[in-house]
């Protein structure tokens, strides 16, 4: 049985994956949060109350363009940016998590949390994409 890690290469179909993944998910990511810069006072019209904390909600739209920023930036180079992609997880966990723990507590509309699940689903192919991405061997770091 061979110990050495699966070839590095762009032919790789793990490599391929996730550069398709993480080009998916950034792009993706950057045309449904860039909006959010546009329709401020629209949220409080169409889903009353009003936003309270303007500071909460631009930090939410700045802070998922910039992770839809690092998504492009993994999908340059799955396997030199893979321990990255651990937190790529965690930051669609959080969200995904967040809206159906708030749903469950009768804090949140069931058309939000199925907005949100949809970072779930990014989720899942996240980390489908770390398992098929090969490690780097130590003596390339």
């Amino acid at each position: 049985m061979s110990t050495t890690a699966a070839p590095v290469t762009a032919g790789n179909s793990g490599v391929k994956f996730a550069k398709i993944v993480f080009w998916a998910a950034g792009i993706y990511g950057v045309l449904v949060l860039t909006p959010l810069y546009f329709i401020f006072n629209l949220i409080g019209v169409n889903d009353p109350p009003p936003v309270t904390h303007p500071l909460f909600y631009y930090g939410f739209a700045g802070l998922g363009l910039v992770w839809q920023a690092a998504f492009m930036i993994i999908a340059t180079c799955p396997v030199r940016y893979r321990p990255m992609m651990i937190a790529a997880c965690l930051e669609k966990l959080s969200y995904g998590v967040a809206a159906w723990v708030l749903y469950a507590q009768g804090r949140l509309h069931v058309a939000d949390a199925y907005i949100a699940s949809v970072d779930l689903v990014w989720l899942v192919l996240f980390i489908v994409a770390y398992l098929r991405t090969p490690v780097r061997p130590n003596e390339e770091y």
